[in-house]
């Protein structure tokens, strides 16, 4: 039977975890945030068995219903491609002052061959809240060590790990070393004596490992072994740094080692050298929006405008959430992004910061990223804009052309203890 469902209605249709999917369904009325920077003021969207097969203006598209098993209206609302967490240890991590739920380091200095996919747990409440703020998938990222680990892309909504890897072991994480050193009580930083050294050895690394990239001998240990796809350019080396000084020994480094797709995570001061990443084509995974300054001659708005910098300076560049508590933080990144419109983006570039530009940088925007004809139907639809608190209201989920309940264990309790109390 053929079936109309309004918004409202659909909320009560989806009162269960398991994800339900429909062969054709329709969405019309909403204002479309492509994720490419265009805007569709009152846009209909079509999906058949999960795809994007149809983007259009609803005034000027006439349909026949019967064509559709589900049409859903959303006048007044606002749709939007999922939104990226990248470098987050949300799914690795559950209570950050409980040490037996943390899942994100192994012991040792050098952990390229550690994959956080295996490790990631869907069941997680923390990631329940996150997607319900339009965090549909997320890059889980290992932690500790030199060399941390492999990421992979994951969504917010699965039955397991397998179910839900968009794309496994995307990168190698690699934390360089600081040329500086700060103690607590301390109001200038220091250099760090020992800076020229821990580079050495993290170079020598890298290029013994590029040495074996190649070797096909089963004896090639596998520290080394998992670095091989980095170098040959199918998986991305992701270095977190922010000093100037870090940041131009990993470019050097990048031309030295002939690394195609690096990727540089954090970068505080990367406007500073935006020149020479824009000539290098090095995109930015920039740092928590809401910081404070690293210097205490910074202007106090640096890390708010930052994103606007780099724009200008023509380098490419996605919005992360690394920091303290950032599984649960990661809630916040549309509201990140609402910040950086408000220090200089546009709201369609600080759309394309959390949507489009992430999926760019991570190499899944053929099916990821943006509302258009041949992707996965991966949308986030809202009651107003997704960017700020107020706004920033579920209305509609869909992951890979299933629906997720737009509810989560804090909505319940709320609405059960609303009821209780007569208000």
């Amino acid at each position: 039977m053929k079936t109309i469902i309004s918004t409202f209605l659909l909320l009560l249709a989806i009162v269960s975890y398991g994800q339900k999917k429909y062969n054709k369904i329709l969405i019309e009325g909403a204002t479309l945030h492509i994720g490419n920077g265009n805007v569709i003021p009152t846009g209909s969207v079509g999906i058949e068995n999960g795809t994007i097969m149809l983007v259009k203006n609803t005034l000027a598209y006439t349909y026949n219903k019967a064509d559709w098993d589900t049409v859903i209206t959303l006048n007044g609302h606002h749709l939007y491609p999922g939104f990226v967490a990248p470098n987050s240890t949300l799914g690795l991590t559950e209570i950050d002052a409980v040490r037996a739920s943390h899942d994100f380091q192994e012991l040792g200095t050098f952990n390229p061959h550690v994959r956080a996919q295996v490790a990631y747990n869907c069941e997680s409440d923390v990631i329940e809240t996150v997607r319900t703020n339009g965090v549909l998938m997320i890059q889980t990222t290992p932690r500790g060590g030199r060399i941390s680990g492999q990421s992979s892309l994951m969504t917010s909504a699965c039955w397991n790990w397998e179910d839900g890897t968009v794309k496994a072991d995307d990168g190698i994480h690699i934390e360089w070393p600081s040329a500086y050193s700060r103690h607590w009580g301390e109001p200038v930083a220091k250099p760090n004596e020992t800076y020229e050294e821990q580079k050495r050895e993290l170079i020598a690394y890298l290029t013994n490992a590029k040495v074996s990239a190649g070797n096909k001998d089963k004896a090639t240990p596998l520290q080394f072994s998992a670095m091989s796809e980095c170098f040959n350019g199918e998986k991305r080396f992701y270095f977190h740094a922010n000093e100037v000084q870090q940041i131009n020994d990993i470019l050097d480094l990048i031309t030295e080692l002939e690394i195609k797709f690096p990727v540089i995570v954090g970068g505080y001061e990367s406007y500073l050298v935006a020149d020479r990443l824009k000539i290098k084509k090095v995109p930015v995974m920039v740092g928590r929006l809401h910081s404070l300054p690293q210097h205490d001659d910074d202007a106090f708005d640096l890390p708010y405008k930052l994103p606007f910098l780099l724009q200008q300076a023509g380098v490419q560049f996605c919005l992360q959430n690394e920091g303290d508590m950032e599984a649960m933080n990661a809630r916040n990144l549309p509201f990140l992004a609402g910040t950086a419109m408000s220090y200089g983006l546009t709201e369609e570039e600080a759309i394309r910061s959390i949507t489009l530009s992430t999926c760019e940088i991570m190499g899944i925007s053929k099916n990821y990223g943006s509302i258009e004809i041949g992707k996965k139907a991966t949308l986030y639809g809202s009651a107003g804009s997704a960017l700020e608190m107020k706004g920033n209201q579920a209305s509609l989920l869909l992951i890979n052309g299933a629906f997720v309940p737009t509810t989560n264990f804090q909505t319940e309790l709320y609405r059960k203890y609303k009821t209780k109390y007569g208000k």
